[in-house]
């Protein structure tokens, strides 16, 4: 919790105004006990009107003080508590931006989405209660206690007795509780992952008629949840019961003794209610206090949850720390691999190994191999996704690792520490990706326009850039056949549109750009032939200027590019053009032969 500290420090104004306004309000609220006693004892006893007035109207008085510093007190806690969380959340999405492929892929979005929206939620909630009762309830108890003292020595000794032995309960459930909530949003982890999954492949699911055991797996995660926190719940239920049984026992103690004292005119029957009074008012404080503490109980769990997780990234370097200024790769000239392999984390086998290949501006360059060859991975790899497990990947004959070492470095304020990103990822995030125009193997669009979509692109993209990048990408006609033309609505995930739309409006995004990496991931799988055809023409007019790479499991999408790599199982089968790889690399004419079985290819050389 004291790493969440320093999201605080904003509001710390707020933070201080709000207990103290609710102490005024508390210490106000411990005099009408005595006012009360005086109305019974001076007033109603002794039939003195003017006294009741008078003392009734102090009461009013004290109300409207009392109800105008708790109205204040909410106020400030308020404003503290949301900003808390909005700096929170901000600090959280930028670490989750930060992170590298391999660091997301170990935490899961399940994990993620919890910490961001649940996680927060409850910690705010905490710390809006904490600010309003953390001094306000304990001050009530002690100063209730104080207050006895001034009423009668003997009857305040209950009061010494019951305030530890309810502390010691409130203790317990506490030091019981927090581990229990960490494993509830553990749990709740679960539930979001296998909601997520559900709700992403909803179609998958009809269509394979699994409803049934969909919904007996989501009940099992369910149930799982609810048991954590049924037993959760009959821990922190302890409380109230307890409370209420220590202060009603301490309640006849103080009736015992207070009927004595009344009798033996030691104390007046006002006195004696001022002290039921008190009582009252720490049983109603104790049950505030709680709450507070079964509330905090789950913040300080999430609490956790988030600090290891933004402490997680303690050990990277930030980006500000790049050399912008003496940029090596104000153009990308080339692309070389040597010798690349790389291994998934907890993975036993290589994806990639031994990759050797180079690539020059004004080349296209094709990558092809069946399923789980680590086309992909390749590009990845490229893109600065993932950093190289061996090898040296050169960039203008530059080795991005030990660039990445030898210049990324930190630039904070010592006192306040530093927080940081890892450098391999940083690199490529501040002097590469803005050159860098990638399209996915999954076409992603985001909820807005057509244009705001392409701007991700390039944000001060004219009209007719948009135009020129839609028409090269085959998008224009279905966009400009609608009369909002850039305008026309996406809505999330691009849903309104069709998988060759999202994949032509993906491209047309990249195109915009007019970068000088040109990166397209098996982009046109859901076009027809004719239709990529006409979008490798328009990938023609930008490899100009650019390096360009593209993924395709259909040897016509690459058949014209100026090399093509040839995967198989992780290892580079071959690197040449496609007539030369029908004569002298098996893969690729075997992935040709599946794909025209009618043509007739040339005879296979004796490969040395």
């Amino acid at each position: 919790m004291k790493h969440l500290l320093k999201f605080l420090k904003p509001y710390i104004k707020e933070s201080i105004l709000g207990p103290l306004f609710k102490l005024t309000e508390a210490t106000f609220e411990l005099f009408v006990p005595l006012v009360v006693a005086g109305i019974i004892s001076n007033g109603i006893e002794k039939g003195n009107n003017p006294y009741i007035i008078k003392m009734g109207g102090l009461m009013v008085l004290l109300a409207v003080i009392g109800l105008t510093c708790a109205v204040t007190a909410q106020y400030f806690a308020a404003k503290a508590a949301t900003g808390f969380a909005a700096s929170l959340r901000e600090a959280i999405f930028e670490n989750i931006q930060s992170r590298s492929y391999t660091e997301l892929e170990e935490y899961g979005t399940g994990t993620l989405i919890t910490r961001i929206t649940s996680d927060v939620n409850q910690l705010q909630t905490g710390v809006n209660l904490f600010l309003r009762l953390f001094l306000r309830s304990p001050f009530i108890v002690f100063g209730a206690v104080v207050m006895a003292f001034t009423v009668n020595v003997k009857a305040a000794l209950i009061f010494v007795i019951c305030v530890p032995i309810l502390f010691v309960v409130v203790f317990f459930v506490l030091i019981k509780s927090i581990p229990l909530y960490k494993k509830v949003q553990n749990s709740l982890d679960a539930v979001t992952i296998r909601t997520r999954e559900n709700l992403t492949g909803i179609r998958v699911i009809r269509a394979f008629n699994c409803n049934d055991e969909e919904t007996t797996a989501f009940n099992e995660k369910i149930d799982s949840l609810k048991s954590i926190q049924l037993f959760a719940g009959r821990v922190t239920a302890i409380m109230n019961p307890a409370t209420f049984l220590i202060v009603n026992v301490a309640t006849l103690a103080v009736l015992y003794v207070g009927a004595n004292e009344v009798n033996t005119e030691i104390i007046n029957r006002g006195e004696l209610i001022a002290l039921l009074n008190y009582m009252a008012q720490i049983l109603v404080e104790l049950i505030k206090l709680a709450n507070l503490i079964i509330t905090m109980t789950k913040s300080l769990a999430c609490a956790d949850r988030i600090s290891d997780m933004l402490n997680d990234g303690e050990n990277r370097v930030k980006t500000v720390g790049t050399d912008k200024e003496n940029n090596p790769f104000e153009k990308i000239d080339t692309i070389e691999f040597k010798n690349v392999g790389f291994t998934y984390p907890k993975a036993k086998k290589e994806s990639l190994k031994n990759i050797s290949f180079s690539a020059k501006k004004g080349e296209i360059i094709g990558i092809i191999g069946g399923t789980g060859s680590g086309k992909t991975t390749l590009v990845n790899l490229i893109c600065g996704y993932y950093s190289n497990s061996e090898g040296k990947i050169n960039i203008n004959g530059i080795n991005m690792k030990e660039y990445a070492e030898a210049n990324c470095f930190e630039k904070t304020d010592e006192k306040e520490g530093s927080e940081k990103i890892k450098p391999f990822d940083s690199v490529f995030t501040s002097l590469l990706r803005d050159k860098t125009g990638i399209v996915p193997q999954t076409a992603v669009l985001f909820s807005g326009s057509v244009e705001e979509n392409l701007k991700w692109g390039k944000k001060d993209a004219t009209e007719e850039e948009m135009k020129t990048a839609l028409r090269r990408a085959q998008a224009y006609d279905f966009i400009f056949n609608d009369k909002d033309g850039l305008n026309t609505s996406v809505s999330e995930g691009g849903k309104n549109f069709s998988g060759g739309q999202r994949q032509r409006l993906s491209i047309a995004r990249a195109f915009v750009k007019e970068p000088e990496l040109l990166i397209l991931d098996d982009s046109t799988s859901a076009l027809d032939y004719v239709t990529e055809r006409e979008v490798r023409k328009g990938i023609r007019e930008l490899a100009s200027d650019s390096v360009c790479f593209i993924v395709s499991q259909r040897a016509a999408g690459i058949m014209d590019a100026d090399r093509i790599l040839v995967l198989d199982d992780g290892e580079l089968a071959g690197c040449a053009g496609h007539d030369e790889l029908l004569r002298t690399c098996t893969v690729y004419r075997e992935i040709y032969k599946s794909q025209f079985p009618e043509e007739e290819l040339p005879k296979m050389e004796e490969l040395a």
